[in-house]
């Protein structure tokens, strides 16, 4: 990296992206990193940072636009961490998921599989049914500047529903009305830390306003401003958190008004979403994964199903109608509490769900000797342990179909599963979160002796 020197201006063409957005430049044979750039675009650059392996810049002159270039519309683009692709067009960050989502698979997964195809959002904007706010020193209301805890104050964003930006408006405006304190990282002095709110397809709305204590001074008061700003409010929850840190929600709630849990319909089921519930956070993608996932198990009736981080049991009882019984497992307590609830709800006999961590739960059942024909595994960003991968494969399922957040971590998990005897048959790729960086993906995984 000797050839390249900080804050001297360089000119080169962008040839794709990183795994965070960022677009490549390769100069001399070293790679930059330069942010808000566009495939096929010919730019100058200033080098910000030279690393051991990679350097760092940013774009000072655009020499030669791309025809995928566009005019964010989010004026707060480039300060707040939460997007990253509203300088394109839709269809060129489809394809830069796309092409995420096989080089993971090609060089982590060390595969030849290609992925089918990329299914995008009919509509990009306002799809996010949960909604984060952390509130920063001051009462600013928004969401974090990139890669720090700075919040950028935040009054209308793009991804979040309407009624998740009126119902933290709301809150604000009852801390300044009431002077009541935010949250501080740095001192662990101050109330309010984040305001969550989850939506439903009906446009009802559950806000958990989360405290680093166990109660608030005008708690009718906040429940009202709510109420007002979001009339189809069912609930207005307190959280408690007071551990330092950057994990968001407690252990403790308490209900101020209404009830603590919001109904959704999802493939046709009705689900019961406590705050603490894992959900996707894109309900009409999540019915096209779900589905992708469907085709994928290749279930005629007569299959026992294991899912294990099933959540609520949305994919767990998705499935049951096609299986003969499904079994699902989580860690989260609440959320197994919904999960026997809605199947319950939906009259669904054939599904039994464990409370634990997945790796316990997956090395139990392979000792009791369960033998699934299908193993589903949704985990969270982190992937899979490999113990999990041990018992899954200790089990002998016929299929694995494993559904990713996370391209990375599911390109080092497939590697894994073929060594233990499964090959990666399929792919498919769900933009879950059209705007960022992230992207879903489905791996049919195929036992190859049968």
């Amino acid at each position: 990296m000797e050839q390249l020197k900080e804050n001297n201006v360089y000119t080169g063409t962008v040839e794709g992206y990183s795994s965070e957005g960022l677009g490549i430049v390769r100069l001399d044979g070293a790679v930059v990193f330069v942010p808000g750039t566009v495939r096929g675009e010919e730019i100058d650059l200033r080098i910000t940072k030279v690393m051991k392996t990679c350097a760092a810049g940013e774009m000072v002159k655009l020499r030669k636009p791309s025809p995928e270039r566009a005019k964010p519309e989010c004026p707060h683009f480039g300060l707040c961490g939460g997007c990253d692709f509203q300088h394109m067009s839709y269809t060129e960050e489809l394809r830069a998921k796309r092409q995420r989502v096989q080089d993971a698979l090609t060089r982590l997964g060390g595969t030849d599989l290609q992925v089918e195809e990329i299914l995008g959002a009919k509509d990009p904007t306002h799809y996010r049914n949960k909604s984060q706010y952390p509130v920063g020193p001051g009462g600013t209301i928004g969401f974090y500047k990139a890669r720090t805890h700075q919040v950028v104050g935040v009054d209308r964003c793009l991804i979040q529903s309407e009624v998740s930006d009126k119902t933290a408006k709301a809150v604000g405006d009852w801390m300044r009305r009431y002077k009541i304190s935010a949250y501080d990282e740095r001192t662990g002095k101050g109330l309010v830390r984040h305001i969550y709110v989850r939506v439903n397809q009906k446009g009802e709305s559950l806000c958990c306003v989360v405290v680093n204590g166990k109660q608030l001074p005008r708690e009718p008061e906040l429940a009202a401003f709510v109420r007002a700003a979001a009339p189809k409010t069912v609930g207005v929850v307190l959280n408690s958190n007071t551990r330092r840190g950057n994990v968001i929600l407690g252990d403790k709630y308490r209900t101020l008004w209404g009830q603590d849990f919001l109904m959704d319909t999802l493939c046709g089921l009705r689900f019961k979403l406590s705050v603490p519930s894992f959900y996707q956070v894109n309900r009409d993608q999540a019915e096209v994964l779900y589905g992708k996932a469907l085709e994928f198990a290749g279930l005629t009736g007569e299959e026992t199903v294991l899912d294990l981080y099933c959540g609520t049991g949305t994919i767990t009882l998705c499935m049951a109608a096609k299986a003969k019984k499904v079994i699902g497992a989580e860690i989260v307590a609440p959320a197994i509490a919904d999960a026997r609830e809605n199947a319950e709800r939906n009259g669904i006999e054939n599904a039994e769900f464990f409370c634990g961590d997945a790796a316990d739960i997956a090395v139990k059942l392979e000792r009791e000797g369960l033998r699934p024909d299908v193993i589903t595994v949704d985990p969270p960003r982190k992937g899979l342990a490999p113990e999990v991968i041990a018992s899954v494969a200790g089990m002998g399922p016929k299929r694995v179909v494993y559904v990713s957040c996370d391209p990375a971590t599911l390109g080092r998990d497939v590697k894994l599963f073929v060594e233990l005897g499964y090959k990666a048959v399929r792919a498919c790729a769900v933009d879950m979160f059209p705007g960022t960086r992230h992207v879903e993906t489905i791996v049919l995984l195929q036992r190859e002796t049968l």
